[in-house]
């Protein structure tokens, strides 16, 4: 049971966390539509 426990702490993690540029790419992604969301928003609009 010694050797069984020993060898499950030794194994190293695979996982990391998350991919930076899948995280940077979907940040993006979510800015640039709000951008153009704020966009078309003020499109309309008289400058006074």
């Amino acid at each position: 049971m010694q050797n069984l426990y020993a060898a499950a702490v030794e194994e190293p993690h695979i996982w990391s966390g998350a991919n930076p540029w899948v995280v940077g790419g979907i940040v993006l992604t979510i800015l640039l539509a709000l951008l153009v969301a704020l966009l078309m928003f003020g499109a309309g609009r008289e400058h006074s």
